[in-house]
């Protein structure tokens, strides 16, 4: 058995990490999407329940979700003390180590390859569960969207897989917990691609695929397969609707635009102390947890009361207002709380408040409060994320209903566009990551060499040999027929140089010493022989293509040589790649 085993260690899993090195890698990559699937499904499942037991057995009532129950005084010092003790706990941990949601994964995924540790993972898991708990106004889909990301990219780091590897698994966490929480696996696929990785390829469409299904499943098997809210059948009863939706398109734009710039506005304080910025954050929720109550928590049981038209304008009015202030504060000011869940909120009620004004203006071609409630819904996530598929899908998958989509486009698209173009503002996350003085690449360049290991196109026939050896050596060296020479030093490889160059100046050599009938030198410095050397500098099996680059610029080095860890303190050099290679598989690629 122990025979089989390091069978498999020594011969199948480095194939199937040499496999992964290259870009079409579908059939390996497939497996890791359905593992990752698997395993974000059951992360969420126990995230959900952290939640959701604390909250049933303490609040009054049925469900996870009745804030509105409780007496004034505990909703008022409930967010207050759940914000001191977050407050407490991020300030105990370093600057790095506070980082969490969304923003933070693509952060990873711009500098650090989607490498994320295990540490960020259990202070997201605490921070989530402690925000929601306390009736902070926060969502749960950010918080997931984070832990999915994490330990399918600790799956990934676990198997020692190549880093354009690692970040395809961390595009499939995301795309599985948000298959996960709202029982919506295309528009998690859309999601991770469009708003997270923001590329489409055909090769990360399979995994993402894989993965958000197999979440979708795991989730069914303990929730059901009813998606996240309750909606009954909606369609539009008049094209005459059309210039009230445009209309509510554009109101919705100007909220997604104010909820981007109160983020943003607070975020320039990212530089005060943790703690007094969360603090502040508790203590400015709690007149709303007084007054508006149904701003604490998620809030999906407002929105299902909304969908199905049990409020008032003034309550529906009042709620998004608020809803939409106090997210903004709060996560501007560094609260830990996701956003996704906030953002439907808000739309479904302002949506529901301008669907009963126009049932008002016009009540015999108006249409259902929950039609407009769904059409705010997808029209806010479409503004606030920027990413117009993702909330086209989410909007498909929750209503079921194709009736939907024309209006579903045309509000979405246009309060996108509202938010972009008319106001200059990106996306929450990018803003956010912008107020931190990060960027994110997205070129296609930048792109393309981060979907291709150094694995894929480095040179393996190298042999790694000697500075000083005889001439018998170098003769041996040679009848392998390597195509470069990489010369070690006293601190590992120095220089690489032709095989060809070596033999040639053998043959030099030896057509010198017949000719003046004198005896070979006694050694060979291959440091001294004439040859067209490229000074070297190490870069690691994992590394993608844009690694390797940044490296040619930061060491100046000529070539690369490709080792792994295969033992603590031993490197193995796998082969050599240069400058000129990369640039070849590029042309060749877009070609």
């Amino acid at each position: 058995m122990r025979n089989i085993r390091q069978q498999i260690t020594e011969n199948l899993i480095p194939v199937f990490r040499g496999k992964l090195s290259g870009v079409d890698a579908l059939p390996q990559l497939a497996a890791l999407g359905l593992l990752s699937g698997i395993v974000t499904g059951v992360v969420i499942l126990l995230f959900r329940f952290a939640i959701e037991w604390p909250l049933e057995h303490f609040l009054p009532g049925d469900g996870s979700e009745n804030f509105e129950d409780l007496n004034i005084l505990t909703r008022g010092l409930l967010p207050l003390a759940g914000a001191l003790g977050l407050g407490l706990l991020l300030h105990r941990l370093a600057l790095h180590d506070r980082k969490v949601g969304i923003a933070h994964v693509m952060e990873r995924l711009n500098y650090h390859q989607g490498y994320i540790s295990l540490k960020s993972a259990m202070v997201q898991l605490v921070a989530g569960v402690v925000t929601v708990v306390s009736g902070q106004s926060a969502g749960r889909e950010g918080p997931a969207v984070h832990l999915g990301a994490a330990f399918s990219s600790l799956l990934g780091q676990w198997m020692r897989l190549p880093n354009n590897s690692i970040r395809t698994l961390v595009a499939c966490g995301c795309a599985a917990a948000i298959s996960a929480s709202f029982n919506t696996p295309i528009s998690g696929v859309i999601f991770a691609m469009e708003v997270v990785m923001m590329e489409y390829t055909i090769a990360g469409f399979t995994p993402i695929i894989l993965s958000a299904v197999s979440a979708a499943i795991v989730t069914q098997l303990v929730y059901g397969s009813e998606p996240a809210f309750s909606v009954p059948a909606l369609t539009m009863n008049s094209m005459l609707e059309i210039p009230w939706i445009l209309a509510i398109a554009v109101i919705i734009g100007i909220a997604a635009a104010a909820f981007i710039h109160i983020v943003d506005s607070l975020g320039r304080y990212h530089h005060r102390p943790v703690l007094l910025r969360i603090s502040v954050a508790g203590l400015i929720m709690v007149p709303f947890a007084i007054f508006i109550p149904e701003t604490m928590g998620i809030g999906y049981d407002t929105v299902g009361k909304t969908i199905h038209g049990e409020l008032g304008f003034w309550l529906l009015l009042g709620a998004a207002t608020a809803k939409l202030l106090i997210t903004g504060a709060s996560i501007g000011l560094g609260m830990p709380s996701g956003v996704i869940g906030p953002t439907l909120f808000i739309g479904a009620t302002l949506g529901a408040a301008m669907g009963l004004v126009g049932a008002a203006m016009f009540p015999d071609n108006a249409s259902s409060v929950g039609f407009y409630a769904m059409l705010g819904m997808g029209a806010m996530m479409g503004a606030v994320l920027q990413a117009p598929m993702a909330a086209l899908m989410a909007l498909m998958e929750l209503t079921r209903n194709p009736n939907i989509i024309l209006p579903g486009m045309l509000i979405i698209t246009t309060s996108s566009l509202v938010t972009s173009e008319a106001f200059g503002k990106k996306s929450l996350f990018l803003t956010v990551l912008k107020s931190q003085g990060l960027s994110y690449q997205s070129s296609p360049v930048i792109q393309a060499l981060r979907r291709v290991s150094v694995g894929a196109i480095m040179e393996r026939n190298i042999l790694r040999i000697k500075r000083e050896l005889t001439f018998e050596e170098a003769r041996k060296a040679l009848t392998s027929e390597p195509k470069w020479l990489l010369v070690d030093g006293s601190n590992g490889p120095t220089s690489l140089l032709p095989a060809v160059d070596l033999a040639r100046y053998l043959e030099d050599i030896e057509k010198q010493l017949t000719e003046e009938g004198i005896e070979s030198p006694e050694t060979l410095d291959l440091m001294q022989i004439p040859a067209n050397r490229r000074d070297v500098a190490p870069v690691q099996y994992q590394a993608t293509l844009e690694e390797a680059l940044n490296e040619f610029d930061q060491s100046h080095a000529e070539a690369l040589y490709v080792q792994r860890h295969v033992a603590p303190m031993i490197q193995r050099v796998y082969g050599v790649v240069l400058q000129s290679d990369i640039e070849s598989y590029y042309q060749y690629r877009r070609s």
